[in-house]
């Protein structure tokens, strides 16, 4: 098997993968033209030793995922609609992706402090409100993927989102990256950030449990404290389920994760993975050097 270290995320019309060191961002600009950009990538693991260790990892590639997510998004739209005679400026960028940070964190983890919270009189206690608030929180995400999933331009990304697996998976199995091998594959991958998520939703029952009785506000501000945490060990999770895939542990741990991806990719057309293998092929060629 090929090593496993690469990954990447969907973008408008197109995929970016990255490795350790390097990263390629795809986009198909019109149906015979595909734009690629790649560039070095350094990580703060690097530099600062200490924050390798396990748990505060988790939230520091979340931080830099986020980064590199945001800036590559933005050089994918920006292709799309430079195409339009159109272009997104920084700050446009800047304000959407802060409103979707800012309305995530009310939706999935404020949101359900104040439903479960309605019903203190008939559901009391620390630990009962705390499971009903992680019950809320699961729903309202699994609604949430389900509702975007409908969206036709989604529906779109989601192609990408099953290209870029397919492609690992071709990487990861050791053939040659070709649309021929690729197609074969599954959409579906355990080290998926849609799996990330649900585990989010999950192990946030567990943290926010152990917490004790608290009065609303102090719920609502340990929700918004505790992320990183929450984070940190949701990558653990994450990555142990990736690496171990052969255990039956590991299988079960994962399996509503990739069920979800069912809702969260699409099968793609032979011009996706196209697209798709370039960027990680770049990837490649530049670690190679």
């Amino acid at each position: 098997m090929a090593h496993s270290s690469y990954g990447g995320q969907a973008v408008i019309e197109g995929v970016m993968m990255r490795g350790k060191k390097n990263m390629a961002v795809a986009v198909r600009r019109t149906p015979e033209e595909i734009v690629l950009k790649s560039q070095d990538v350094s990580s703060l693991m690097e530099r600062y030793r200490i924050l390798k260790l396990p748990f505060l990892r988790g939230f520091i590639a979340l931080i830099e995922s986020l980064v590199i997510g945001v800036k590559t998004l933005a050089y994918s739209a920006n292709q799309v609609v430079e195409g339009e005679g159109e272009t997104i400026t920084p700050l446009e960028m800047g304000l959407s992706v802060t409103f979707a940070l800012v309305a995530g964190t009310v939706l999935f983890f404020l949101l359900p402090v104040g439903l479960a919270h309605l019903f203190l009189a008939y559901i009391p206690g620390s630990f009962l409100q705390n499971l009903l608030e992680g019950v809320f929180r699961v729903l309202i995400f699994l609604l949430y993927v389900v509702a975007i999933s409908a969206m036709k331009d989604i529906q779109r990304v989601f192609e990408y989102h099953g290209a870029e697996h397919k492609t690992i998976h071709t990487y990861e199995a050791g053939e040659d990256l070709i649309v021929e091998n690729a197609r074969k594959y599954s959409t579906l991958h355990p080290r998926c950030g849609t799996s990330f998520l649900l585990f989010v939703m999950i192990i946030s029952i567990l943290v926010f449990s152990v917490l004790g009785d608290l009065d609303l506000k102090a719920r609502l501000l340990s929700r918004v404290l505790l992320l990183p945490v929450v984070a940190g060990i949701s990558y653990e999770f994450l990555k142990f389920t990736g690496k171990y895939q052969h255990l039956l542990v590991t299988k079960i741990l994962s399996a509503p994760g990739l069920w979800l991806q069912k809702l969260t990719t699409r099968e793609p057309d032979d011009s996706q993975l196209e697209v798709a293998i370039c960027a990680l092929q770049k990837v490649l060629e530049a670690e190679e050097c």
